[in-house]
């Protein structure tokens, strides 16, 4: 694994060019292309966070394409996640639009959303992730997620967190286009900061939506 050096522009160049040639032919005349300004630089970003999020891994290139009216072969941004458990962790994304980051919980069984649900109702755990949630919005991160257009039944429609209990996902993220930073090895440093930012929602999602 070589030493992390930066994500170079030429990242951002490789999806601007795959967005109007997304074909196996084209993929295969760039594939060494992808290796070198996407797939390894973002590894070795990935290890060297790996001491404080743990093992992280990137997804597949190639799109499921099987129920899809799309069927474009590849994904038109390369992503990464460090899990803390099933569904909950830390995610990164290249694309031509730059670098995402965002973190949170991004799929909930049955059991973890009732979990959930149950947390949010609480006073203490529900108000603990108010305003824990707040504070992310006020970083700078959108609040995001899959949500019911209404409160679940079993809970009133006047709850005191009835936007947060309307969520079936919670996660949050930032689009920071293409930093300076972002092509140096200070990129370690400050998508550390980002994820640290994103710690206290992980981390209550991980400790109430747990199986």
């Amino acid at each position: 694994m070589t030493t992390f050096q930066g994500i170079p522009a030429g990242a951002f160049g490789f999806y601007e060019e795959l967005q109007d040639n997304n074909n196996r032919e084209w993929w295969q005349e760039h594939k060494a292309g992808y290796q070198s300004l996407v797939k390894e630089p973002l590894a070795s970003l990935l290890a060297e966070l790996e001491p404080r999020y743990g093992p992280a891994k990137l997804f597949r290139p190639n799109r499921d394409i099987r129920f899809s009216e799309d069927k474009s072969p590849y994904k038109t941004a390369q992503g990464a996640v460090a899990s803390v458990q099933e569904g909950v962790g830390y995610y990164l994304q290249i694309s031509a639009d730059g670098l995402l980051v965002g973190g949170g919980c991004h799929s909930h069984t049955p059991a973890q959303l009732a979990r959930y649900r149950n947390s949010v109702d609480a006073s203490g755990t529900g108000e603990a992730l108010r305003h824990i949630v707040e504070a992310v919005a006020a970083a700078g991160f959108s609040v995001e997620g899959e949500k019911l257009k209404t409160v679940p039944r079993g809970y009133a429609r006047e709850h005191p967190r009835a936007e947060l209990l309307k969520h079936k996902s919670l996660s949050a993220s930032v689009s920071l286009g293409r930093p300076d930073w972002l092509a140096t090895p200070g990129a370690v440093r400050e998508i550390a900061a980002l994820w640290d930012g994103l710690r206290p929602l992980v981390d209550w999602v991980s400790r109430h939506a747990a199986p």
